[in-house]
């Protein structure tokens, strides 16, 4: 059975890809981080039909499992703040990644797809944050209290 499209629409607006791939990245490790945002986007796209952008917008959440995981080995414990700074730098990373990408495979010029993208961005900010700040500060240590009881 197929969802509708609009679900998976909703399910990236809130922000769930990176927070999922940040939380991943950040209690699971490097490896682990770079495969969940590359499986989120390639199994999201699978259900809404891939395009020739599938490959690059997975390496690009990819990498906020990558980014995550060594963000670990600086700081053991999330606070607010850091998790707040680390939506809002990340998600300037992903859709300035993306944007170039557009641009790059549309030929059309960067700053164009950055200002179309300007609403986006402003809501990928917002929910990032919030998700960042509120369900990865939850889940973070509930991972990471279970990854490191196992034998």
């Amino acid at each position: 059975m197929m969802l509708p499209e609009p679900f998976f629409g909703i399910m990236i607006a809130v922000g769930l890809t990176e927070t999922l791939t940040f939380i991943s990245g950040f209690t699971l490790g490097v490896v682990p981080g770079f495969v969940t945002g590359c499986s989120i986007i390639i199994i999201s796209d699978i259900a809404t039909l891939p395009g020739a952008w599938t490959p690059f917008i997975a390496l690009i959440i990819g990498l906020i499992g990558i980014i995550a995981g060594v963000m670990r080995s600086v700081v053991a414990t999330p606070t607010v703040g850091m998790m707040a700074l680390s939506a809002l730098l990340l998600t300037l990373m992903s859709e300035t990644l993306q944007n170039v990408w557009v641009a790059l495979f549309y030929n059309v010029p960067v700053v164009a797809t950055m200002v179309i993208g300007l609403s986006t961005l402003i809501a990928a900010l917002a929910n990032n944050i919030i998700m960042f700040t509120t369900v990865g500060l939850r889940i973070i240590p509930i991972i990471s209290d279970s990854s490191a009881r196992r034998p």
